[in-house]
This record gives structure tokens, C-alpha cells and sequence, in this order.
């Protein structure tokens, strides 16, 4: 049976410092564990991470009923109003294309409609929204005879992704669960070895009291000692000097 399963079997309570000291003696598989999961979250995430997208909206009043509203809204999005923003703004893309990065959506069903464009440049998405309403504003009378339609608020740089990662609470949890991992490894080593590492080990095995101990004779100051020795021969005597 381990020396472990026998201590927590045998004494009344934990002691803390035979724990304290077993921690300490491998202390430095914790730190590596905690280390390497660190370094493997943050490797993990960096090569995973997504193309920054961006968001930014304008909203304009449509003075219709709701019915005739939403019909309004869907033009927004139609190939007659996104291919003269193409081409006012020169980009490389297509209306089908663009329609996906457009969401149209009425706020809290008033006759405020909210033109949201997702794109991966903050200031890009920012133009293709204003223009978007522009335009929009420009053509719906020649579509449907209707002019009741208006800005109410253009949109602005949001220089906030819409999809960043946080890689710190990443690194932080990973951290946490190697130095767990560590200090678990750590006991699973100590439960491991049988070797007797205390004089409360002797006495419970032994069943028998120490009254003393020797001291471990350090070999590297016993050869200094010796080293500095020096014996001379005077007439037969030998005599050591100190």
C-alpha cells in the first residue's frame, strides 16, 4: 500500500507540512505543467484565430405603415440599390455577395429601420452603410413613388470586432488546470515511491519510538576536511596537522 493511502489511513488529521514538503520537493513539475498549458492555449488560439469582422449601422425613418414597410425593407437589399453602391464606392464584390453583409431590421416595430453592414474594415463598413441608405433614398422614388424616408442617424467607425477572442481567460484557465494537473502528478509520483522519507514513517512501521538520529555525512565537506590534512614524517613519527 502506498505511504500515502497508509498516512491518511493512520493519522487523525492532515499533516500539513509532510504535505507542504512533498509539494515542494517536486515543486518545479507544477510550474512546467502550468507553463506548457499556457503556451499550448496560447499557440491554440493564435493559430485559430478568425478574421476580424466589423460592424456599423445607420438608421433611417421609413413613414409607412408595416406592411408597406417591410416591402420598403426589402428593397434595401435588392440588386438595383446595392450595384449603384458598388459602383459609387468602387468595390470589389458582388450585390448577391454584399446582400449577405447587409441585415435590415425595423427597431421595436416603429418606423425606424436599422441598416447594419458586417465587413472586415471598420471604415468600409461604415461607408457601404451610409451609402446603402443613400442610395435607398434616392431610387425608392422612382421604384415604388413613395419619398416619405429619411436619415436619422448616419453610421460611424466601430473599430471593436464583432468576433474577437479574448485569449487572456483562455491562458488563465488553461494555466490553472496545468498547475492542477502538476500538483496531482506530483502526489501520483510521491504515492509512488516507497522509499521512507521521515522518522514518523519508522515509528508507525516499526511500532517503535526513535530516541535519536545520525546525521547524513555530507561526502563533498568530509574530502574538504580530509584535504586540508597534512601528515609529516619526523624520525619515524607520524604526525597530522591540522
Amino acid at each position: 500500500m502506498s505511504r500515502f493511502t497508509d498516512d491518511f489511513k493512520g493519522a487523525k488529521e492532515i499533516n500539513l507540512y509532510e504535505l507542504y514538503k512533498v509539494i515542494k520537493k517536486r515543486f518545479w513539475v507544477a510550474i512546467l505543467f502550468t507553463v506548457l498549458a499556457g503556451a499550448a492555449a496560447y499557440t491554440y488560439s493564435s493559430l485559430n484565430k478568425t478574421t476580424p469582422l466589423y460592424q456599423s449601422s445607420t438608421n433611417i425613418i421609413i413613414g409607412a405603415e408595416a406592411a408597406y414597410r417591410n416591402t420598403l425593407q426589402v428593397i434595401i437589399k435588392d440588386t438595383i440599390v446595392l450595384e449603384k453602391v458598388i459602383e459609387q464606392l468602387d468595390l470589389a464584390t458582388t450585390s448577391d455577395r454584399l446582400a449577405n453583409n447587409i441585415t435590415v431590421e425595423s427597431i421595436d416595430d416603429t418606423q425606424v429601420v436599422k441598416i447594419t453592414v458586417t465587413d472586415t474594415d471598420p471604415s468600409r463598413a461604415a461607408n457601404i452603410a451610409n451609402k446603402t441608405a443613400d442610395v435607398f433614398i434616392s431610387e425608392i422614388p422612382k421604384i415604388m413613388d413613395f419619398e416619405d424616408v429619411r436619415v436619422l442617424s448616419e453610421a460611424t467607425l466601430n473599430a471593436i470586432p464583432i468576433n474577437e477572442s479574448n485569449q487572456i481567460p483562455i491562458m488563465v484557465m488553461a494555466s490553472i488546470f496545468g498547475f492542477a494537473a502538476g500538483i496531482g502528478l506530483i502526489f501520483l509520483l510521491d504515492s509512488l515511491d516507497d522509499t521512507i522519507k521521515s522518522e514518523r514513517e519508522i515509528e508507525r512501521l516499526l511500532e517503535v519510538q526513535i530516541i535519536g538520529t545520525v546525521s547524513k555525512i555530507d561526502n563533498k565537506n568530509l574530502r574538504k576536511k580530509q584535504s586540508k590534512r597534512a601528515v609529516t614524517e619526523n624520525r619515524g613519527e607520524t604526525i597530522e596537522m591540522e
